[in-house]
Parts: structure tokens; C-alpha cells; sequence
């Protein structure tokens, strides 16, 4: 009877284990495990937002890397992260964000997709798949709350231009 419990315990964990492991982590703590979005996710901080992406959703986040920050003139992204600038980090970064899970396979040449900043941003696919001037790199990793799609290039608002 022991020996029969043990086992039964040990099927019961093998399977919580298993199913933990098969879960999906939401927006944010993709990005952080994924080792390459780490100025997104210290934006993503200083600007408050780490409640909301952790939110239901769902979401599609355009996320660019740390090389498109990298790619920004020099001292751009250390000024955005002081707190006097808080507003126009938001907007920066709620710029790349849609509402609802927006996957590749939904996309349409010249599409229009509303953000959660207000304005809204183009999708070309002509030459591959291009959201406003950047290119997306790697599309639809699915999260808990919506999806991300990876793009090499920090896209602004118009009002942050």
C-alpha cells in the first residue's frame, strides 16, 4: 500500500512538474526570459507598466531588441528613463502595443492597427513583414496574455518624433 502511494505521488508530481513546465509565462516574463529585451523591460519598469502587461489581455506587443534601443542616438534612452520623462516613455512604449492577440497569420498588407497610446501604426508586407520602418525578426510567440512579436527597430509615435 505504501509502495502503491508513493507511486501515485510520484505520477501526481511528474504531472503537476510537466504541466508547469508546458504553462506559458505572460508578456513581461517572456521578455525577461528571453535575455534580449532587457532596456524593454527596465522602459516597461520605469514607466509603471509591468502591472498591465502582466494584466489579462490580451495583448500584441511589437518588441524591440536591446540593439534597436542600442540603435537610438547615443543618451536617448537614459534621457526616457528619467522620471521628468515618464509620459513620453508611455507613449513610446504603449505605441508598441495592440489590443487583442494579433497573430502573423491575421496580418494584411497595408493594414492599420489602433495602439494602446492612441495612433496607429501601419503593417506592409511587401517586403517582409515591416511595422512602420521596422522589420519583425520573429513572429508569434504566444504568451499567457497575448502575443509578441520581435522587431529591430524602436518605432515612435508621432508625437514623440
Amino acid at each position: 500500500m505504501i509502495r502503491t502511494t508513493l507511486l501515485a505521488s510520484a505520477a501526481t508530481l511528474a504531472f503537476a512538474t510537466a504541466t508547469l513546465a508546458g504553462a506559458k509565462k505572460d508578456i513581461v516574463d517572456t521578455a525577461v526570459n528571453a535575455g534580449s529585451f532587457e532596456t524593454l523591460v527596465a522602459a516597461v519598469q520605469a514607466a509603471g507598466l509591468v502591472d498591465t502587461l502582466k494584466g489579462d489581455g490580451p495583448f500584441t506587443v511589437f518588441a524591440p531588441t536591446d540593439a534597436a534601443f542600442a540603435a537610438l542616438p547615443e543618451g536617448t534612452v537614459e534621457n526616457l528613463l528619467k522620471p521628468e520623462n515618464k509620459d513620453m516613455l508611455t507613449a513610446i512604449l504603449t505605441y508598441h502595443v495592440v489590443p487583442g492577440k494579433v497573430m502573423s497569420t491575421d496580418l494584411q498588407d497595408d493594414m492599420e492597427a489602433a495602439t494602446v497610446q492612441g495612433e496607429s501604426i501601419t503593417i506592409d508586407l511587401d517586403n517582409g513583414v515591416m511595422v512602420e520602418n521596422a522589420t519583425v525578426t520573429s513572429a508569434d510567440i504566444e504568451t499567457s496574455n497575448g502575443v509578441i512579436h520581435v522587431i529591430d527597430t524602436v518605432i515612435l509615435p508621432d508625437a514623440a518624433s
